[in-house]
């Protein structure tokens, strides 16, 4: 099991990230186009977005009211059209489980995740939808959570309620919650706590490892759906070079590291498109669930990566997340594609 050190924290993570889980489920069954709108630089933000991030803003504040969160979301939307239908929404699916929320109080939540992060002290960084596009498609989502304490992430967790729990057994159900402190391991666990106690009374989460395979040519390999995410074309090189035959599993946000953390994958390829700059939220908790469950993870040029420099990853470009025995052999191919 995990070391206790951050039981407080991890107990709390979880139930923010399962609560925030089960908004995005109500929003998803119920949506309707006028729940989304585009942000300034043209992404989305839905209802999902803004309510998953109160839900876990809220649930932070009162356990830890002095810890800084440096979130995706702000409360533009909702302070610019309070009587929209997006800020009905949000306040209606949020009220469901905080019944004391006013639109006010919303607004004060999602403005309280605006911390610049950095390499002192102590802070939590969310994406309350990683993968808005997959979400708003019926895809994969994450809702992903981590703390980061002097520029190391020390737990994450990441709810993935569209993610079956067994991608061997279709029958074992769907949603999963995935859980690291670093050195304590990885654990993938229930998203619906009903099932976390199994009939002999010991919790029902189970420690999770990345594939133990050495054959680079039978590898499994994710990257985003989205081309705009990840250079398509490199990678397929990559996986030329490699000899790797197999189709890439394509799934949007952090599910992907859920992937290479249970071994569904053994390799995540996310090669920079120009200059694109990755955020500290789209890579904190996903980086230490592969990490905790044996695998390596780098930027592409074979850097760890640097959460020391704010909210976002400057001094990293792209990311390489492999099972360990694999991680050179396919950073080689990387440097070779990319030409560095």
């Amino acid at each position: 099991m995990t070391p206790a050190r951050l039981a407080d924290e991890r107990r709390v993570a979880i139930a923010a990230v399962r609560d925030a889980s089960r908004l995005c489920r109500a929003v998803r069954a119920s949506f309707s186009p006028e729940h989304a709108t585009a942000k300034s630089d043209a992404s989305p933000v839905t209802v999902a977005d803004l309510g998953s991030q109160a839900v876990v803003s809220l649930a932070l504040a009162d356990a830890f009211p002095n810890d800084p969160i440096a979130g995706e979301e702000d409360a533009r939307p909702l302070r610019s059209a309070p009587g929209s239908p997006i800020a009905q929404a949000v306040l209606e699916h949020v009220s469901a489980l905080r019944t004391e929320i006013d639109l006010d109080g919303l607004c004060e939540a999602l403005d309280r995740c605006n911390d610049e992060a950095g390499p002192a002290g102590r802070h939590w960084t969310v994406d309350p939808v990683d993968g808005t596009k997959g979400f708003l498609r019926g895809g994969q989502y994450a809702v992903a959570l981590a703390l980061i304490e002097a520029g190391k992430v020390v737990l994450g967790v990441l709810g993935c309620p569209n993610l079956a729990v067994d991608a061997a057994d279709p029958v074992a159900g769907i949603g999963c919650l995935f859980v690291a402190e670093r050195g304590g391991g990885a654990w993938q666990l229930p998203l619906d706590d009903a099932g976390e106690v199994s009939e002999g009374g010991q919790a029902a989460e189970r420690s999770i490892h990345v594939s133990n395979i050495s054959d680079v040519h039978v590898a499994r390999w994710a990257e985003s759906v989205e081309p705009g995410h990840s250079s398509q074309p490199e990678a397929a090189e990559v996986a030329r070079l490699l000899g790797i035959t197999a189709e890439p599993i394509r799934v949007d946000s952090q599910v992907k590291y859920g992937l290479v953390a249970r071994g569904d994958a053994s390799i995540y390829l996310r090669l920079p498109i120009g200059g694109y700059v990755e955020n500290i939220w789209d890579h904190a908790a996903g980086s230490l669930l592969v990490s905790e469950a044996g695998g390596a993870v780098t930027d592409v040029d074979g850097r760890q990566l640097d959460f020391t420099t704010g909210r976002k990853l400057s001094r990293n470009r792209g990311i390489l997340a492999t099972a360990a025995a694999l991680h050179d052999q396919v950073l080689s191919a990387v440097t070779r594609v990319l030409g560095g």
